[in-house]
């Protein structure tokens, strides 16, 4: 059922890259849902379940909550050393540059086909809200991974190489997931580790350019719809 259902974030990933070439004014409305749904997954669904999976406290705080916060460290570590190095070459235009952030990407899409494989394994309603969430992000992944390496010299060929390689990602990570069970600990304590890199995500990355250009109501609308939506996938699987 995973690597069924990571077959979504494939075709989402290669619609993102899609509208990167054809960009839209209707992308924010995207965007703004995604952060939405992202939220309300990581909020609603994720993190009580791996607070619940992930056993005992640790040091007076639950290790899921510690592994979450971990997990939203390491992502804006990963994203702040990006940043430095694209600046350092900004005006040369250094292809390399664009295709080690495009394959930091690819990395991400992978461990989110892992996620997806370990949230069906704790049951199908997790893995649904999880399988939303790691679908609605995967545009914006298509459209970050083409637009970065093409941003940085690389030419056609290579951008949309980078872009089949992030779409197959998630499916070779669910499938991963079908040669191992994770014991209830270990999982918890990823789920809570993917729901801080998730959050990170949808705060300092998709939310922000869903308003950069569209700072509409519109948009903050579609987020707050993605967290209701979410909200009613909970309810209705609890």
């Amino acid at each position: 059922m995973a690597v069924f259902v990571a077959l979504g974030a494939f075709l989402m990933t290669l619609f993102g890259g899609w509208t990167a070439r054809r960009v839209t004014d209707r992308r924010h409305l995207v965007l703004g849902l995604a952060g939405g749904l992202m939220l309300g997954v990581v909020g609603l669904d994720l993190l009580p379940e791996a607070i619940h999976a992930a056993g005992e406290d640790f040091l007076g705080v639950p290790r899921a909550l510690l592994l979450f916060v971990g997990g939203f460290l390491a992502a804006h570590l990963v994203e702040r050393l990006l940043a430095v190095r694209q600046a350092a070459h900004q005006d040369g235009r250094v292809p390399q540059v664009g295709l080690t952030a495009a394959a930091a990407m690819v990395g991400h899409s992978l461990m989110d086909g892992v996620a997806l494989g370990a949230a069906f394994q704790v049951g199908g309603g997790m893995g649904t809200a999880v399988a939303l969430a790691v679908i609605a992000h995967d545009f914006a992944d298509g459209f970050n991974t083409y637009t970065i390496t093409s941003l940085y010299g690389n030419d056609r060929r290579r951008a949309l190489a980078m872009l089949v390689a992030d779409a197959l990602a998630p499916v070779l990570g669910a499938a991963s997931t079908l040669l191992f069970t994770l014991p209830e600990e270990l999982l918890g304590g990823y789920l809570g580790f993917f729901g801080g890199v998730l959050l990170y995500l949808a705060a300092a990355e998709i939310l922000p350019e869903a308003h950069h250009d569209h700072p509409a109501r519109s948009t903050l609308l579609c987020t707050v719809l993605g967290v209701g939506f979410i909200w009613l996938v909970v309810g209705v699987a609890g």
